[in-house]
């Protein structure tokens, strides 16, 4: 069965095309991709995962021809993450008037 594991850095793509057996997981093709030993910073427990843009578990079973992604967290820039603190606290402060009214 032939597959792929891609990860992308701002600077450096990493893809690798496999023959694993049938019923591979997600997981067992990440580990027999060369990906691991490259990017020593990826770590299963915290980087998310998916097929074809969509999340997946690492016990997920593979099927022929699918692409296994490794997703890096992506900085927030200041002003986004400002105007998301400020929607939450507007929000927050919209939910205490409503209890102050009730």
């Amino acid at each position: 069965m032939h597959v792929s594991v891609v990860y992308a850095l701002p600077d450096e793509q990493f893809l690798e095309e496999l023959d694993v057996p049938e019923k591979c997981t997600v997981e067992q093709v990440i580990q027999m991709s060369q990906v691991l030993a490259k990017f020593p910073e990826l770590d299963l427990a915290v980087n998310k995962v998916g097929v074809f843009a969509k999340l997946v578990k690492l016990d997920s079973e593979v099927h022929e021809g699918e692409r296994v992604e490794l997703y890096r967290a992506v900085p927030r820039k200041p002003r986004d993450a400002h105007a998301s603190d400020d929607k939450k606290a507007r929000i927050r402060a919209k939910k205490e008037r409503k209890k102050a009214e009730e």
